[in-house]
């Protein structure tokens, strides 16, 4: 344990309590000059929707970025294990995607894309690089929710059908056309239930009436090891053929979307073999398989650059949006010509999807991501993190599950010896705070921590935020 001092902005020390050795990290911030602390509070209060929400009992006011840190308003220096909700995958300001993206202010921010600007180009044959052979068309837009939406409107022009079906416990998007495809009860509106969407059962290998066994180095205790497919797939995706059999009207399909791990849902994990029998499902039901990548895309799972590939399939429209840019608003829908050809009847046009700032960032992520081995390190230090967390786990039977792969993982919080939702997880998630060290919630009860940090974190940055947790497990364990 250590005590950090920090040099305030108002030329007072400030002495803030953190556990073991923050790793040293060489950049300065800048001194604050925005807003009070009472300032924002009074803002947040006036102007801003109460519906956007703190997370914090004492407001973060966040000042400044680097690489996987983050430096609040008074200059203490926090660990970033949340990247902006799985967002920032290079790293917070990187040098390389910064520098590309000043270069391009000074030459062209924007022009309608009914006009040509190089950029877009070179970005989109770049990105397309990135998929199987067939998946050969690339839509712009800015947000995940867009590339949802859009995704939606191609699958039901392409098969003429009207019907969706997601996965309980997903989240694709709150707007108001994607309130139905979202099965998250926490961002569903009382009174926009939307007709057409359809819930399947989520194959949960912990929760779930049949457990399960998945591709990761942490299986629920007890669970089976099956060599291939879990046996456990073939029943959950029984229940899906039941759904499309007896909700949705017969030859009526237009899509499934799934994540190919559920984000919102605190990191959760099917058995192995699930998505794959899901897309043959919808398949023979004329449907078409929709994979949501806009939180494990772009490496964060490790072992593969899209979630939906270390199930062996290929989808028919993938969506992507978050790591994508590292923060700036971008997203995309990739899909095959023929999917694309259906589009055509009508006009589309989006006024800022693909810009020319946005292009031009886009494009430097991929090459920071090839250059610096990202995905290798999300492997390679998300498999150590994992392996911590189970040793954690060892120690306090208030986690009855650690899951994920590369750097998206996920703790589930219960009270020991039951599966009960913990009931103090906001006490720990506010210790971890105070300790130095950001994360996100999530699951059906906010009762999971997530870690989805920027894909540069090492194993020294590890180290830290596991003597954070058990620092914060013995504060709180009952």
């Amino acid at each position: 344990m250590a005590y950090k001092v920090l040099k305030g902005l108002d030329n007072k020390f400030v002495r803030w309590y953190s556990i073991g050795k923050m790793p040293e990290c060489d950049f300065k911030p800048k001194n604050y000059i925005g807003p009070s602390v009472a300032r924002t509070e009074h803002i947040k209060s006036t102007i801003i929707p109460p519906a956007v929400f703190d997370i914090y009992k004492k407001p973060l006011v966040i000042h400044q970025g680097h690489m996987q840190w983050l430096y609040d308003h008074e200059g203490r220096r926090y660990l970033d294990l949340l990247g902006g909700i799985a967002t920032i995958s290079v790293g917070h300001s990187h040098p390389k995607v910064a520098a590309a993206l000043q270069e391009q202010i000074g030459k062209l921010w924007h022009t309608t894309n009914i006009y040509r600007h190089p950029k877009i180009y070179e970005y989109a044959e770049k990105l397309i690089a990135k998929f199987p052979k067939n998946l050969e068309v690339v839509y712009f837009v800015n947000s995940g929710t867009e590339a949802n939406d859009l995704a939606v409107v191609l699958s039901r022009l392409y098969t003429g059908n009207e019907d969706v079906v997601s996965l309980q416990g997903s989240y694709h998007g709150c707007s108001s056309g994607l309130m139905g495809l979202t099965s998250t009860q926490s961002f569903r509106q009382p009174n926009m239930s939307v007709a057409g969407y359809y819930h399947a059962m989520v194959p949960d290998p912990y929760r779930g009436i049949w457990s399960g066994c998945r591709d990761s180095l942490s299986q629920v205790p007890g669970a089976c090891s099956c060599p291939g497919d879990c046996v456990t797939s073939d029943k959950y995706a029984h229940q899906l053929s039941e759904l499309i059999t007896h909700s949705v009207p017969s030859g009526r399909l237009a899509a499934m979307f799934a994540e190919p791990i559920q984000g919102v849902n605190g990191i959760m994990q099917y058995p192995k073999g699930y998505l794959r029998k899901a897309r043959d499902i919808v398949k023979k039901n004329s449907g078409l398989f929709v994979a949501d990548e806009v939180q494990t895309g772009f490496g964060r799972t490790g072992d593969t650059f899209w979630g939906f590939e270390s199930e062996g399939i290929v989808p028919d429209i993938v969506t992507m949006a978050k790591g994508i840019g590292n923060g700036f608003p971008l997203a995309a829908v990739v899909t095959t010509r023929e999917i694309a050809d259906a589009h055509s009847p009508a006009l589309y046009f989006n006024t800022f999807g693909g810009n020319a700032l946005a292009s031009t960032v886009g494009k430097a992520v991929l090459e920071v991501i090839e250059e610096e081995n990202i995905q290798e390190n999300s492997k390679t230090v998300g498999k150590y993190f994992l392996e911590q967390m189970m040793q954690l786990q060892k120690q306090y039977p208030i986690i009855g599950d650690v899951r994920g792969k590369g750097l998206m993982i996920g703790l589930e919080m219960v009270k020991p010896g039951t599966k009960e939702p913990l009931d103090n997880v906001a006490e720990i998630f506010e210790t971890v705070r105070d300790l130095g060290v950001l994360m996100g919630w999530g699951g059906r009860w906010n009762h999971n921590l997530r870690m989805t940090p920027p894909m540069c974190i090492n194993k020294e940055d590890v180290d830290f935020a596991i003597s954070v947790l058990d620092e914060a497990f013995k504060r709180h364990s009952p």
